[in-house]
């Protein structure tokens, strides 16, 4: 099961614009290392995505405030059934439960622990970056959008689409 995990770096508002690089997750353990991963990066704005397999995006941010105020990261998971099938996206959904996320559990017929395929976790995310919480989750739920469209969308209304599409080559 492959995945890709580009981390996405705001220099600001006094540097506008946008640096991608691609990151390995596969240490990861828990949430806490994942924001130990975006904690390497000295920039503003940190945002990890991941697509796995065409069928779950994940987008996490952490910005630079969150380091002094102990603010925990914030995650939204397209597909949250993808929790149920792959450990990465399990890591996320794992997190989202310790930090207080409201996971979208509302099949009363699926065996305990499983989850929902709505989207969940916090879409609002993106907001001050020009990305409202309602079209994140219309991009998430659209018949026909995969992960990686979602992805490919969120770098164009950031202006990096230019770069997300030299990274994916």
């Amino acid at each position: 099961m492959s995945y890709v995990a580009l981390a996405l770096l705001g220099k600001g508002r006094a540097r506008p614009g946008w640096l991608l690089e691609e990151v390995d997750l596969d240490g990861c353990e828990s949430i806490d290392d994942v924001s130990d991963v975006l904690r390497d990066f000295d920039q503003p704005v940190r945002l990890l995505a991941v697509e796995q397999d065409d069928e779950y995006a994940v987008l996490a941010r952490l910005d630079a405030a969150a380091d002094q105020a102990a603010e925990p990261i914030r995650v939204f998971l397209s597909n949250g059934h993808a929790a149920d099938d792959y450990p990465l996206a399990q890591l996320f959904a794992d997190g989202l439960d310790e930090v207080g996320g409201d996971p979208l559990d509302g099949d009363e017929d699926a065996p305990a622990g499983a989850h929902d395929a709505a989207p969940f976790g916090d879409p609002q995310l993106l907001a001050d970056l020009g990305m409202p919480a309602t079209e994140l989750i219309e991009l998430a739920v659209h018949e026909g959008t995969l992960p990686a469209d979602l992805i490919e969308t969120v770098c164009e209304r950031l202006g990096c689409l230019g770069e997300f599409e030299a990274l994916r080559g």
